[in-house]
């Protein structure tokens, strides 16, 4: 059905198309009998998908990733589709407007976005507002933390302790978000000294928890060899519990449409299927140069079950989609759990 929608939402600007499509579904999923047929159709449970990582056991290892719902307004709808795990935000201590529309962008020759939101969302308090009436959802979910553009690099540690302090009993694990392009000079927090001393910061504020959760860094696709090699040493140094790889690109050499258009688009992170390779050639990097001994969830490019399988090969232990399901559809996340049952018999 999506397939016969999408030319129709593809007429919409994208942040239209998206709050369409998503509004559609919290409406089908209003009405109960249509409710358990679409929750039927797009739920693979089978024992072979379960997942233990972290501490937390995943009913599937597809994951939504952070930026669907940066305000947690559509966690719960989403996780109907079937995901083993949703991520919200990225949020950010004070609400912010982000960047000026237009800011989000089809390249639909290449399968792909250009965004360039830059942390919009209410903030941090809106968000613990809506977890609390919600309650505790039958999946897991993360709390993607960032900083306000406002605050200068020098004082960006304590945004990101605020996030996490007063997140910490709405949400199972913590991605601490560094590499978006889209907030400047963001990206100069992933060297060594800066992000070590912010993880270090969070591990301190966590082992005072009675129960500690999972932190996790979520890096860029465009780190050099040394630069990844440095963060497997951080992870070691801090010892958080894991990586998630990758955000968005600047880069755009890979790009089929026309060089004319991308430079009327201007700066923004690029995701969907031209990341894909990229962001598997850094998973099975990290993999291999840290023996394979630090969780990684993988996310970037991936539009189809093999993709997925592509980034579990390399070493993944869970995936996140989401431009994917702007191409493919929802039906991603059904079809990439069916195609990894046979994986794991």
């Amino acid at each position: 059905m999506y397939q016969l929608l999408k030319p129709i939402l593809f007429r919409f600007k994208p942040e239209k198309a998206h709050s369409l499509t998503v509004s559609m579904w919290k409406f089908i999923l209003g009405i109960p009998l249509i409710r358990q047929l679409f929750i039927k159709n797009y739920r693979v449970q089978d024992p072979k998908l379960k997942r233990t990582l972290f501490g937390l056991e995943f009913d599937n290892p597809v994951g939504l990733a952070a930026g669907f719902d940066k305000d947690g307004k559509y966690y719960d709808a989403m996780s109907k589709l079937g995901f083993g795990f949703v991520e919200i935000g990225t949020v950010t201590p004070v609400g912010q407007g982000g960047n000026p529309q237009p800011r989000l962008f089809r390249l639909p020759k290449d399968q792909a976005l250009i965004n360039r939101m830059g942390f919009n969302n209410e903030g941090v308090d809106a968000l613990v507002e809506r977890l609390k009436k919600k309650g505790k959802i039958n999946c897991i979910v993360g709390g993607n933390i960032g900083k306000n553009k406002v605050t200068p690099n020098e004082e960006a540690t304590n945004d990101y302790a605020v996030c996490f302090e007063k997140l910490y009993d709405y949400v199972d694990y913590f991605v601490v978000n560094v590499s978006s392009p889209n907030t400047p000079n963001l990206r100069e927090l992933q060297d060594k000294k800066p992000l070590t001393a912010l993880l270090n910061q969070l591990q301190l504020q966590n082992k005072a928890k009675p129960k500690q959760k999972p932190i996790l860094l979520k890096i860029a696709p465009d780190l050099s060899d040394d630069q990844l090699l440095d963060i497997i040493d951080i992870v070691k140094d801090t010892k958080i519990d894991g990586l998630i790889a990758t955000n968005t690109t600047i880069d755009r050499s890979l790009l089929q449409t026309d060089s004319k258009q991308v430079k009327e688009i201007g700066n923004g992170g690029l995701s969907g299927a031209p990341l894909k390779d990229r962001s598997t050639e850094v998973i099975r990097f990290l993999h291999k140069n840290s023996d394979g001994k630090i969780p990684i969830i993988g996310v970037g490019g991936i539009d189809s079950p093999q993709a997925a399988i592509e980034k579990l090969k390399a070493g993944a232990s869970l995936i996140q989609v989401y431009s994917g399901m702007v191409y493919y559809g929802p039906t991603l996340v059904r079809d990439i759990n069916r195609a990894l049952i046979p994986l794991n018999s």
